[in-house]
């Protein structure tokens, strides 16, 4: 069986039924409007001892309406697509919006700010890999990633073993003349590795997900790698409760940023919800510190040129030598705000839009992690977190974690059932950043030290 989604044709095939959404809307009485199409197809295929475990083959199309009617407005989705269900979809939310409360704020995105066919010529990101994989292939893939895992001493067994593929097409329009679409393609490999010693077990794995198939590691690499971390957590104890130097792993880094851009998000400002609202323009890392989010990336897993609201995208410096330069803002939040829109808004189907960062990364340090461990002697190196808790008014910060003891310089014995504590505004005013940056994900940091943390362990 072979996977085809040609995206260039599903673009098409979605351009005329927005087209007569738009019409229909305008004819039951809405004064602008917008609709999103979307056609997505994805396959995934699990092994188990060698055999096949599970298939997931989806597809799926799907259509958003949002209309205005003076200054109130209403959504709407459906999967139906034929004449009478987009006259019925029409027809619903324009009496929804009828009806919706005023919001002063909502509305299109300034046609200035939009996107041109000039400047989409003018860049290729490389979003959409035209190859197509059978289902042979990605079984035989998956099964690969299965077997290097087991191969490796001390693993009794691999649960989610798994190769897959996604292709998805886009379509974008609104009432005021907008029209544009946009196609991806993903591929990704994903294993969960269980290891014992005789007295105990423990967990874990290893993944990655990429635009183009050529860029994925082979999945032997990836399931010997998920078979190593899971032997290394035997043995695993509670680390003395008290103050140290926590050093957060790649893998697990990215989510001190993601709490950044949560708090510096356009609604979060609007609501007051966030422990950064009086920070626009204030240092809150040491100099040393840079932090970009940035659309163009080739290939990146979020990249694209347009946002959520046909608002050219452009490269955004949201920290500088630690000033924080910027909030990422959509049309709704940029006007209550009195600020212009910085092209961060994210597509809905069914509710309006939101705000979310493209490709955003801390930048490099200047030192590797072997050399920040050994500069500190003593400390905590976290390879796995779970169960934050964030207050988004104050920014103080738990999470468990998962990792291992540095002792005189280096990696020791490994460490779990520990909590970490701290106040996010203080973890950012001491961050330093290691050397080891991957551009992998949506979100990406090298290993970050935090110079001292509160530890809760026995």
């Amino acid at each position: 069986m072979k996977i085809q989604n040609d995206n260039t044709h599903n673009l098409a095939a979605l351009k005329p039924v927005l087209q007569t959404l738009l019409g229909l809307a305008k004819k039951q009485g809405a004064d602008a409007a917008e609709v999103t199409g979307t056609h997505g197809l994805s396959v995934s295929i699990g092994a188990r001892g060698g055999e096949l475990e599970d298939i997931e083959n989806s597809e799926n199309k799907d259509i958003g309406l949002r209309v205005f009617v003076g200054k109130r407005q209403a959504c709407v989705s459906s999967s139906d697509l034929s004449k009478s269900s987009l006259e019925q979809l029409a027809e619903r939310v324009t009496a929804m919006a009828k009806l919706a409360p005023e919001d002063p704020y909502c509305g299109l995105a300034a046609s200035e700010k939009l996107v041109t066919h000039e400047q989409i010529d003018e860049l290729d990101l490389e979003t959409d890999d035209p190859i197509n994989l059978q289902t042979g292939e990605l079984f035989s893939r998956a099964k690969e990633l299965e077997a290097a895992a087991l191969s490796v001493q001390g693993v009794q067994q691999v649960e989610g073993a798994n190769a897959y593929m996604a292709k998805s097409s886009l379509y974008f329009m609104t009432s005021d003349g907008f029209s544009m679409g946009r196609s991806s393609s993903q591929h990704g490999l994903s294993v969960s590795a269980i290891a014992s010693d005789g007295s105990a077990m423990e967990r874990d794995y290893d993944y990655q997900s990429t635009r183009w198939f050529e860029d994925l590691r082979k999945p032997k690499k990836i399931g010997t790698l998920a078979g190593e971390r899971a032997i290394a957590r035997l043995g695993a104890k509670k680390l003395k409760s008290g103050n140290l130097p926590v050093l957060f792993d790649t893998r697990v880094s990215s989510q001190l940023l993601n709490a950044l851009l949560g708090a510096i998000s356009g609604p979060a400002i609007t609501r007051g919800i966030s422990f950064l609202k009086d920070d626009l323009g204030k240092p809150l890392f040491s100099k040393n510190i840079n932090i970009t989010d940035d659309p163009f990336i080739k290939r990146g897993a979020s990249s694209h040129l347009w946002d959520g609201e046909g608002v050219f995208c452009n490269p955004l410096k949201i920290i500088k030598e630690g000033v924080l330069h910027s909030w990422l803002l959509h049309s709704a939040s940029a006007r209550q705000l009195g600020l212009k829109t910085t092209g961060h808004a994210t597509h809905s189907i069914s509710s309006p839009p939101g705000v979310s960062a493209t490709n955003a990364f801390i930048h490099n340090g200047d030192q590797s992690p072997k050399q920040v461990m050994k500069d500190i002697g003593e400390g905590l190196f976290i390879s796995e977190m779970f169960g934050p808790s964030l207050n988004t008014n104050t920014g103080d910060y738990s999470v468990g974690i998962a990792g291992f003891a540095i002792e005189n310089g280096a990696k020791t014995y490994p460490v779990s059932e520990v909590t970490i504590a701290g106040n996010l505004k203080d973890m950012f005013a001491s961050l330093i950043a290691c050397n080891d940056l991957k551009r992998e994900e949506s979100v990406n940091a090298p290993s970050l030290l935090i110079p001292n943390m509160v530890i809760a362990g026995e």
